[in-house]
């Protein structure tokens, strides 16, 4: 990760100065780094771990250079790194397809992932050469996703899985009673968030002056992603895998949709979507709602894994799947709400005051306390001290990081809960 955090630096330096000190640095880390482990890896890891970092660099060359306004540092180093793991991970279990034996849920992820990618960067190549708020454009961008979705992805995933995709799915959501009765919770929660911004936006076209959405009320969309996840993780994870990559699918399609004014929807995704943006949304893209999606999602997805065989681990580990959920979905929004209307203590070279962040550490712990009644597979081994001290960290990363803290708070979190 220091070798990847050092070549990144130099892809950063291509589009934006970066301080030479910090490249040095970074630099004999990674060289520390890899002289430790360089008797623990056998060849084939070492080509692996090359093969993961020329991904890692070509995709930062492309990604600052098309887009360096979109991404802070800290973003693209974990958007791309876990873009080039995925592409890896998808092209080594392609070339053993034959003898892979998995989880159809794993690979449908993998999939997923890299299609979508695929699907942005033809189109973005595609519309250099030729205008794409016709209706021809639309049309051919249309036909092309379809071509593409239904004649690789969907061949795709039926040689890794060895059966039709789609015949697959339907036994998956239909397999219980219970899946059913979730996905038409889910379905009505998304209906709910719609009527949100569509309200919104008819006040802002009723109102005179321009009229822009409150942190308040941009945090009732975090409230409806934890009443989604909540229930998931507690009575069906592997539906809310396959549901939570669904869902980054189609905000995908649909930010290429309104990123390329794709007809007859385009426009009006930028009319509804520029209501909530915030100072952090600076480029092109808008994508503080994918990072709010991939934030909650990433500790399910990467869990169990690797590190986890069995599924379950003791004491904190068991908060693990929860992550996205006590960092993102309750305790930013409690810090931001608190912080924004009752805070006036201000930590220190920041806009965030202490009040947000005392009931930040206040409300994770009440969160803890009612998933160990609600959800019987969690087992925390009275590692309690270690629990709030890892709560606390976070809160305190959320009052000083510049980054999208959708994003960080859960990996950090994340990361903390394993130890």
């Amino acid at each position: 990760m220091a070798l990847a955090l050092f070549l990144s630096l130099i892809a950063l330096g291509i589009t934006r100065p970066v301080p030479t000190n910090t490249c040095v640095i970074s630099g004999i880390a990674g060289s520390a780094v890899l002289y430790t482990v360089k008797q623990t890896l056998t060849v084939s890891e070492v080509i692996e771990v090359l093969e993961v970092l020329l991904i890692f660099v070509y995709l930062s060359l492309i990604l600052l250079f098309l887009l360096p306004r979109c991404f802070t540092p800290g973003e693209a180093l974990i958007i791309v790194g876990g873009i080039s793991f995925v592409i890896n991970q998808l092209i080594k279990r392609s070339l053993n397809a034959s003898e892979a034996k998995g989880d159809p849920v794993n690979y449908f992820l993998l999939v997923a992932v890299v299609g979508s990618l695929l699907l942005g960067i033809f189109f973005a190549l595609l519309f250099c050469f030729m205008e794409s708020e016709t209706w021809v454009s639309s049309l051919f961008f249309h036909m092309m996703t379809a071509v593409l979705g239904l004649g690789i992805i969907l061949p795709w995933l039926a040689l890794l899985i060895s059966r039709h995709p789609i015949m697959w799915l339907l036994d998956f959501m239909l397999h219980s009673q219970t899946r059913l009765y979730l996905l038409g919770y889910w379905v009505f929660l998304a209906a709910l968030a719609s009527v949100v911004v569509l309200h919104q936006n008819t006040k802002r076209s009723s109102e005179s002056k321009k009229h822009q959405a409150s942190t308040l009320v941009r945090k009732y969309f975090h409230l409806i992603v934890v009443a989604t996840y909540v229930p998931g993780l507690i009575y069906d994870r592997q539906l809310l895998h396959v549901a939570s990559v669904g869902c980054l699918v189609v905000f995908l399609l649909l930010e290429y949709t309104r990123y390329f004014r794709i007809r007859p929807m385009g426009q009006l995704l930028r009319q509804l979507l520029t209501l909530f943006l915030d100072e952090r949304d600076s480029g092109p893209l808008i994508l503080t709602h994918i990072y709010l999606l991939l934030g909650m999602s990433l500790p399910i997805w990467l869990f169990p894994g690797p590190c986890t065989p069995k599924g379950t681990l003791p004491g904190a580990g068991a908060l693990v799947p929860y992550a996205g959920v006590l960092a993102v979905g309750v305790g930013d929004t409690v810090a931001s709400v608190f912080g924004s209307t009752l805070g006036e203590i201000r930590w220190p070279g920041t806009k965030k005051t202490v009040e947000g962040t005392a009931t930040s550490i206040f409300a994770q712990v009440i969160a803890v306390a009612l998933l160990l009644i609600f959800d019987s597979t969690v087992n925390l081994n009275t590692s309690y001290s270690w629990i709030v001290g890892s709560i606390t960290l976070v809160s305190l990363l959320e009052a000083y990081t510049s980054q999208i803290d959708n994003l960080m708070l859960p990996l950090y979190l994340f990361v903390l809960l394993m130890m």
